[in-house]
């Protein structure tokens, strides 16, 4: 699969981590704390700060449905006053974007209905985001498609058949370059329900670059994914949990933020090729390796015992292979203690 460009980044297998700071509700309705979270973003690393374009009215309608789960983050919200809460003034989009670009990000977008995407083009938008519960949306999938823009699509609360049938309408209406995300859509989401494995099986069944919506807790799982493939991570990301928010509980603040990125560049870069054998960066410690010294002082004659011959460091000395090989063989010099043995006591 081709590298995908966007801006001056490259996005795929061989290319680091391309780190998105999801914003989500976490403005708290304030456009100046979401200024502050562009800025934070960026300060730490992010390289690229995404949004959530919907209203309550183009989501649900009031009435519709009262969160009643005492295991969830919204128990007793209605679903229309929790949108109403989390969702980002359209007015506010450009702004937003300006800031990033101004701070070196990419900004974009999750467009939630054919609107949007409408809204979205009119600030030329460089790719756009296909939410886990808009991923059989077909409409709006055929409408994203055909702006001929990177899509990046999470796949959680799907069948391996409803994944199989949104790449099918995406790259049917003209996607070329696509990005599947594993997500588990929980929130947060349990290390134990995140199933890192599916992240090279995705790659392998659609051909595509692949990575992690996380909604764990920490930054362990999104390292882990990156070496099993991930190329793409994203992030909820606020200033502080503790200023509360629709998704505060299951963000990362900025210090953490600033660790994700440098850790999953970390993995990246650890995963190198298969390798064996003394690397060029290895050689001056092949010294401190073992090798056989004399104990005690040996003369000439003399047998080599476990009491007078040891395996020690440094490695200037015969290799500890032929440990057992010298031992009752007799000296044919004399050697003192501290000294290695060389190869002519193997002759």
């Amino acid at each position: 699969m081709n590298d995908i460009k966007i801006g001056n980044i490259l996005i795929g297998s061989n290319q680091k981590p391309f780190v998105i700071a999801e914003m989500s509700g976490n403005h708290n309705q304030s456009l100046e704390r979401a200024l502050e979270l562009v800025d934070a973003a960026a300060a730490a690393g992010a390289h690229a700060l995404k949004l959530q374009t919907y209203t309550a009215d183009t989501i649900t309608m009031k009435g519709a449905y009262t969160i009643n789960d005492p295991n969830s983050l919204w128990n007793g919200k209605e679903l229309h006053t929790l949108y109403k809460e989390a969702y980002t003034p359209w007015e506010w989009h450009k702004a937003i974007f300006d800031r990033a670009k101004e701070k070196g990000m990419i900004a974009f977008s999750s467009p939630f209905d054919e609107t949007a995407v409408d809204f979205l083009e009119s600030l030329d938008v460089p790719l756009y985001k296909i939410a886990s519960f808009e991923n059989t949306h077909h409409p709006l999938l055929v409408k994203v498609a055909k702006t001929g823009k990177p899509v990046i699509v999470s796949t959680g609360v799907s069948s391996a058949e409803d994944i199989e049938e949104s790449v099918k309408v995406l790259r049917d209406a003209g996607c070329k370059d696509l990005v599947l995300l594993k997500c588990t859509s929980t929130y947060p989401a349990s290390p134990e329900n995140t199933n890192l494995n599916t992240i090279p099986e995705l790659a392998k069944r659609h051909n595509t670059i692949v990575g992690l919506s996380d909604h764990t807790m920490g930054i362990g799982a999104s390292v882990a994914a990156v070496a099993l493939g991930a190329r793409v991570i994203e992030k909820h990301f606020t200033l502080r949990r503790a200023d509360g928010g629709v998704d505060s509980a299951f963000s990362l603040e900025p210090e953490e933020l600033k660790a994700l990125v440098i850790e999953t560049e970390r993995a990246f870069l650890a995963l190198g090729g298969v390798q064996f054998g003394v690397q060029e960066a290895e050689t001056k410690s092949l010294f401190f390796k073992r090798s056989i010294y004399v104990a005690e002082d040996i003369k000439a004659g003399e047998a080599f015992t476990e009491k007078n011959i040891r395996v020690i460091r440094p490695g200037d000395g015969l290799h500890p292979r032929h440990y057992f090989q010298l031992l009752g063989k007799t000296a044919k010099k004399d050697h003192k203690k501290g000294t290695p043995l060389q190869p002519d006591e193997l002759n």
